[in-house]
């Protein structure tokens, strides 16, 4: 059995910074890629960030130059700094174990949430 177990999330002030971490346990012949996504009440999920096991990385616009993903084995890491109002979200990991299909494992979620 797989399982995502994330941490780290909570409650920051705008400016304020957070580091998520997502160990992957279980049965995974091979990780392609970590990632992180996040949904908003009344949006869709999207990608926040992720990182390949070659150490490649992909960011969404709205966080490039503010959140930086990395990678230990199976451990994947968010760190984000001069977080907005708009980056709260419940905030996902995910595997990816080949580079053309998407996440195959999902964690259950993490909320973050940036408040005055």
């Amino acid at each position: 059995q797989v399982q995502l177990v994330e941490s780290g999330g909570g409650l920051v002030q705008p400016g304020g910074s957070l580091r998520l971490s997502c160990a992957a346990s279980g049965s995974i012949f091979s990780i392609y890629a970590m990632g992180w996504y996040r949904q908003a009440p009344g949006k869709q999920r999207e990608l926040v960030a992720s990182i390949t096991a070659a150490g490649r990385t992909n960011y969404a616009d709205s966080v490039e130059g503010r959140f930086t993903i990395t990678r230990a084995g199976r451990t994947a890491y968010l760190q984000m700094d001069s977080l907005k109002f708009e980056d709260t979200a419940v905030y996902f990991c995910s595997v990816r174990t080949s580079y053309n299909t998407g996440p195959a494992y999902w964690g259950t979620g993490t909320q973050i949430t940036v408040t005055s």
